[in-house]
């Protein structure tokens, strides 16, 4: 039967008030691609982490109440997208809410933070570490970045690594249950001018690679609009280097048009001047195979 009815994403997400990371990245965007956004919140924040000091409410109570209700109302996802978890308690808690609500046609995408500059985050254990290496196990798409890589693979950190090392990453974290591997700030060889995205899908088993300019600005909440961006061009559809090129470009535009502003970087990229651009057909596509 023909069914035009608008896709509806289960975002399992923080929500800040100030800062544009997480839900206030996440709705926008995937909205703006032409889905509803449902919202799991896993805490209220007056503020992200980034800042020196924050108020901060735990829903981990609160979510199966959420999710029981949902299951009385029926209602049927097209994508759970979870993004940062705040305990392990949390990842379980999800990791039975997909269970419960994934489809055969679902897409689960599952964006693992643990750390950065090969370190776990302030209050992340190695409990944390493996309750994430289990809840991949359940998702279709993966998206961490290099140093949440080695510590899902439980290898140490390496900031540099040539391709084929990387292309063994990405394979053994797909054998481990997810179909696509997307692995973000791979800093390139020689040339700190530059960044690296490096992907594979095992559907095809091909390895794709995206470079472009590095900026010398932080921006919170680029991985949660980068993530959002793949996830919405997934489902609308687009082959995997597109949905690279997508987010790639989106996020240079966004710092971009960011950038010559004297404004608190903390607030994240000004997305409001560019949410536009995910109307735009992919300009110039700057995807390799590999």
């Amino acid at each position: 039967m023909y069914s035009n009815k608008v896709k509806k994403i289960a975002a399992v997400h923080d929500l800040s008030g100030m800062g544009r990371v997480s839900l206030t990245v996440v709705i926008p965007i995937l909205s703006s691609m032409g889905f509803q956004v449902c919202p799991l919140p896993t805490a209220v924040l007056s503020n992200h982490t980034q800042y020196p000091n924050f108020s901060f409410l735990d829903l981990t109570d609160e979510m199966p109440k959420i999710i029981s209700e949902w299951k009385c109302l029926g209602v049927e996802f097209d994508a759970i997208y979870t993004g940062y978890l705040g305990s392990s308690r949390q990842i379980q808690i999800v990791s039975d809410f997909i269970n419960d609500f994934r489809q055969a046609d679902s897409l689960v995408v599952a964006d693992p933070v643990l750390g950065d500059n090969g370190h776990l985050y302030a209050n992340f254990s190695m409990e944390m570490v493996k309750e994430m290496r289990r809840l991949i196990t359940k998702a279709d798409v993966i998206t961490p970045n290099l140093t949440e890589l080695f510590f899902l693979l439980d290898k140490p950190y390496k900031a540099t690594n040539t391709d084929e090392e990387l292309k063994d990453y990405l394979h053994l974290l797909s054998d481990k249950g997810p179909q696509i591997v997307i692995i973000t700030s791979v800093p390139v060889r020689d040339d700190e001018h530059k960044t690296s995205v490096y992907a594979y899908n095992r559907l095809g088993n091909r390895y794709w690679k995206i470079t472009c300019p590095y900026l010398p600005a932080h921006y919170p909440g680029t991985g949660d609009t980068f993530t959002s961006v793949i996830t919405g061009a997934l489902l609308q559809g687009d082959s995997l280097p597109i949905a690279l090129d997508r987010a790639v470009q989106f996020i240079l535009q966004g710092i971009r048009a960011t950038f010559g502003y004297e404004y608190d970087n903390r607030e994240g990229i000004l997305l409001e001047k560019v949410l536009h651009n995910l109307d735009m057909p992919i300009q110039s596509a700057s995807y390799e195979l590999i």
